[in-house]
């Protein structure tokens, strides 16, 4: 297979490579974590003044029409840049549920205003106690007044803090663990009944638990089919992966990068330490991991938008399985050739070492999707 991207394709990726490189440094990343947003507004504005939200949205709504080989080369180049932009929340996995879900009205009202930037979306589909499993759904949404009353406790909602609508699980009807009776609800983030606890993450980016108490929403909340959500979340969830994925080849390059600079900028005994032959070793078995993360992101990428089949769910499970633990020994290996200054703040291969762990962590780590790897073998 030729693995090549094309001319559009390669344009894109090198609009934001520039992008990146001029606006993204380590040290203005560092400020941007600070904010009340927790990322640079204005960073969000030139993403959408140059149209990379609109990627993956099709041309009737002002899209580019892109597929995972486009979203994958966005999003290696935002995870060089460690970037803090909700663009996998908003773009990819929040606008992906409303386009498969939704109505040509939620449509017309939401992705519009997604794809050009000026509105944002978060995800509330985990639960405290979920453990990546997006159908343990404990939330409720009950019928009342020609509408739905929610109630319940969604975790670790990356943007939600200052996103415009919320697309958030519930169910309604069925056990906890059930995958049917599950329905899929846009809620405008000033709905009465909604509260934030606001927290950092690890990564430096801001995410939220979100409490509903009592949020009363019309029908027209609901997208979709009531209690037939479970397999557009799993659907729009593959698709997040292959764009985590993707990131994380981003945010490995340049640990790579900056491990091998320092290898042969600091110096032991007289000579720099990537002379002595355990750390150029070392190195090697880094680059090699990269590799081998590189080839499941660009698998990855090439299903992420084919139907849905048993070998796409391989597939998925298979890369973020791989990437999970490519993330994890390059960042651990990194921090052992560093020395002690691969932790601290201040020095940029922390940061991207804690971006590593984050991913591993969305969507299902590395024995997660192993699990469900094998599940999957068996089951075939």
């Amino acid at each position: 297979m030729d693995f090549r991207l094309n001319e559009e394709q390669q344009m894109l990726q090198d609009t934001v490579a520039r992008l990146v490189r001029g606006e993204y440094s380590f040290e203005k990343r560092l400020e941007f974590s600070e904010t009340e947003a927790g990322f640079s507004v204005d960073f969000w504005k030139q993403l959408s003044e140059l149209g990379l939200t609109a990627v993956p949205f099709s041309e009737e709504l002002g899209g580019f029409g892109g597929g995972g080989v486009e979203v994958q080369s966005v999003m290696t180049e935002l995870g060089r840049g460690l970037c803090l932009e909700p663009y996998l929340q908003s773009v990819i996995f929040g606008g992906g549920l409303i386009g498969h879900a939704g109505s040509d009205s939620q449509k017309e009202i939401w992705l519009g205003g997604i794809a050009s930037g000026e509105l944002q979306a978060a995800v509330a589909l985990q639960e405290p106690q979920s453990f990546y499993d997006l159908n343990n759904v404990e939330t409720r949404a009950e019928k009342k007044d020609g509408g739905y009353l929610l109630n319940g406790r969604k975790a670790v909602v990356i943007g939600g803090h200052c996103a415009d609508v919320i697309v958030v699980s519930a169910r309604t009807s069925g056990d906890a663990r059930d995958s049917g009776g599950i329905s899929l609800f846009a809620l405008k983030s000033d709905t009465a009944g909604i509260e934030r606890r606001v927290y950092p993450t690890i990564d430096g980016s801001k995410g939220c638990d979100l409490l509903l108490n009592n949020v009363q929403v019309d029908a027209d909340a609901l997208l979709g089919e009531e209690g037939k959500a479970a397999e557009v979340i799993e659907y729009q969830a593959g698709r997040a992966i292959a764009a985590l994925c993707a990131e994380a080849v981003g945010v490995m390059e340049v640990a790579n990068e900056l491990t091998l600079d320092y290898l042969k900028q600091r110096k032991q005994f007289g000579v720099p330490i990537g002379k002595f032959q355990v750390l150029q070793h070392r190195m090697v078995d880094m680059m090699s991991e990269l590799e081998q993360a590189r080839s499941m992101a660009i698998l990855a990428a090439s299903v992420a938008d084919e139907e849905q089949s048993d070998e796409r769910r391989r597939v998925l499970a298979a890369a973020k399985n791989v990437i999970g633990r490519s993330g994890q020994f390059i960042s651990e290996q990194g921090i052992q050739s560093h020395g002690g200054i691969g932790m601290t703040w201040e020095y940029n291969f922390a940061h991207y070492a804690k971006r590593l762990i984050m991913i591993n962590h969305q969507l299902g780590d590395d024995d997660f999707h192993l699990e469900h790897y094998a599940s999957l073998l068996q089951a075939g």
